[in-house]
């Protein structure tokens, strides 16, 4: 490591606070404390070299992949005594089956994961899908948060699942990001943090462990990490105020994991092209030495591209494990990755302490998880279970509670019950369930008949952005943005946008007298923001990111509901 690497981390450890706690449940007393030591230390002493270094790995588990896949994950679970699964698509029943045949075959029982950001729909299709965090920003009242992923939780907890990997703690600056983006709760620290903390505890609270990441900060990033390996090139007082803050101020919250990313970060890594995810210097002297996290270390998914095609698997996992992480995730070379571990441990490269610390680690989260006995799931009525009306109804108010109003000149909200409506959907995805709640006095009028809506009227144009994934443009073309300029000029506009916030960086808004942020397009985004234009619901969320020079972080205003009917009646909505 340079010397000026050195200063740079010798002054970021006197500005920082010793974190120390790992997770453990809240409820625990010391008695419960010496059982839980009492249970690593024979669990420990108990199995062989070969096992101890098998905890130190996570492979993943797809349905979708044929019997044939699945037989080489059976083969590496009972051979290679692995230490858990990341749970990927899609069948739920299946993924409920498999585990537990497998922990029932294991001599430690497996810790399950999962990348649930917004929830188990992220990797199951049938169960319900939570809004992702760039909504989650906007909402005020972050108990509402710690009330969802509470109910992600429970989720989990009915899959067998243990671990979420979960909640994303980049600070998305950067509006261009292709992969973090939605995941991320904003563009502010202070928003990240308690937004994150949030969920973390809603999580924790209920025996499911969370795991921060991508340390140290994916957020001003234009490469996709699962593809090519981006680069971070800020200075250290940059990264201290932004991209490591919320990984400094929530480190000694108690969170159980921290996830190192696939980054390139110059100005923390001396090495030329050295990925966090396999840095000593970041990993061991920042993130476990500096900042003195005590909590799992797990790396990024070992499959993508941003490391998987620079290093050989096997040596990637030996290189992740030497530079300090406790946890390989998703790895593609188990048994090698074993064996080039214990190569280096008999030559005195790495030391036989450190697959002590680690397992011990991994084991003490094991119990406080409850995964010192385990009690089988039954896949019955899974799918039903993780999508019913409990869910719709939490999903709901959280999109009613993200719902960003940044202006109303004219009053136009909530719509007046004697007032002709019309409604004119543009961009590319489906809209047909906010007409629907809107009701049959709201007309709908498509792009091409726009000349037909008589002049000074109440025109609700809505950006339906296709939020089929996370990951989707934002952009909105150039004939919308032609359609809402020529309505602009003699109608009163309510222009809703169901997507990113984003997508008003480079529209002209200032002959628009109302503008809406819903955040997302799906039939739970499109009720709530049918219902609180009808005045059922208060509107009080805050734009979560910078937008450009006029919207920026922060920026909303409150409008008090004034229908206290909470049961709409959905009416069909007619075309003239």
């Amino acid at each position: 490591m340079s010397k000026i690497i050195y200063t740079s981390l010798f002054i970021f450890s006197l500005i920082s606070t010793k974190f120390s706690a790992q997770y453990q449940p809240k409820s625990m007393s010391p008695s419960d404390l010496n059982k839980a030591h009492e249970w690593v230390n024979k669990t420990y002493n108990s199995l062989s070299q070969d096992e101890k270094l098998g905890q130190l790995f996570i492979i993943a588990l797809y349905t979708n992949k044929g019997e044939g896949y699945i037989n080489e994950v059976r083969n590496i679970v009972l051979k290679d005594k692995i230490g858990g699964l990341i749970l990927m698509q899609d069948d739920a029943a299946r993924e409920i089956n498999l585990v537990n045949e497998f922990q029932q075959k294991s001599k430690v029982p497996l810790i399950i994961g999962m990348d649930a950001e917004w929830g188990l729909y992220q990797r199951i299709a049938t169960a319900h899908k939570f809004p992702w965090a760039i909504t989650l920003g906007a909402i005020q009242d972050k108990s509402l948060i710690h009330q969802m992923s509470a109910k992600i939780a429970e989720d989990c907890k009915r899959m067998g699942i243990n671990w979420d990997f979960a909640p994303v703690v980049d600070v998305n600056t950067n509006p261009n990001n292709p992969i973090i983006g939605n995941r991320s709760f904003g563009s502010e620290v202070p928003n990240v943090i308690s937004s994150a903390l949030a969920y973390s505890n809603g999580l924790q609270d209920n025996n499911i462990l969370a795991a921060i990441k991508h340390f140290p900060g994916h957020g001003d990033t234009n490469t996709d990490s699962h593809l090519d390996l981006p680069v971070v090139s800020h200075k250290i007082d940059r990264l201290n105020a932004v991209e490591l803050a919320p990984f400094k101020a929530l480190m000694n919250k108690g969170i159980g994991g921290v996830m190192v990313a696939h980054l390139y970060v110059p100005n923390l890594e001396s090495g030329k092209g050295i990925p966090a995810s396999v840095s000593k210097n970041i990993i061991t002297g920042l993130l476990k030495e500096n900042l003195g996290y005590k909590g799992l270390i797990i790396t990024d998914a070992l499959n993508m591209g941003a490391v998987a095609n620079k290093y050989k698997p096997g040596e990637l996992d030996a290189m992740a494990f030497e530079a300090g992480n406790d946890i390989m995730l998703f790895s593609q070379g188990v048994a090698e990755g074993k064996r080039l571990i214990q190569n280096a441990i008999e030559n005195g490269k790495i030391p036989q302490s450190r697959v002590e610390e680690s397992v011990k680690k991994i084991l003490l989260t094991k119990y406080f998880l409850g995964l010192d006995s385990y009690t089988p799931r039954n896949p019955q009525n899974i799918n039903n279970d993780l999508n019913n009306d409990s869910h719709k109804a939490l999903v709901q108010n959280l999109y009613s509670n993200a719902l960003t109003l940044l202006k109303d000149d004219k009053k136009l909200l909530p719509l007046r019950k004697d007032e002709t409506i019309y409604y004119v959907p543009l961009e590319e995805a489906p809209f047909q369930t906010f007409a629907d709640r809107l009701g049959s006095k709201v007309i709908l009028k498509k792009a091409d008949e726009i000349n037909t809506i008589p002049a000074n009227s109440t025109v609700i144009v809505g950006f339906h952005k296709d939020n089929s994934t996370a990951y989707k443009p934002y952009k909105i073309s150039d004939a919308s943005k032609k359609v809402l300029a020529n309505l602009s000029k003699n109608q009163n506009i309510i222009l809703n946008v169901f997507g990113s916030a984003y997508a008003l960086k480079d529209i002209n808004i200032s002959n628009i007298s109302t503008v809406l942020i819903s955040y997302e397009n799906n039939d739970d985004s499109m009720n709530a923001t049918a219902d609180a234009l009808q005045g059922k619901t208060k509107i009080w969320g805050r734009l979560p990111v910078l937008v450009n020079d006029n919207l920026k972080a922060g920026m909303g205003m409150d409008l008090e509901a004034t229908d206290s009917s909470s049961n709409p009646v959905i009416f069909t909505t007619t075309s003239k």
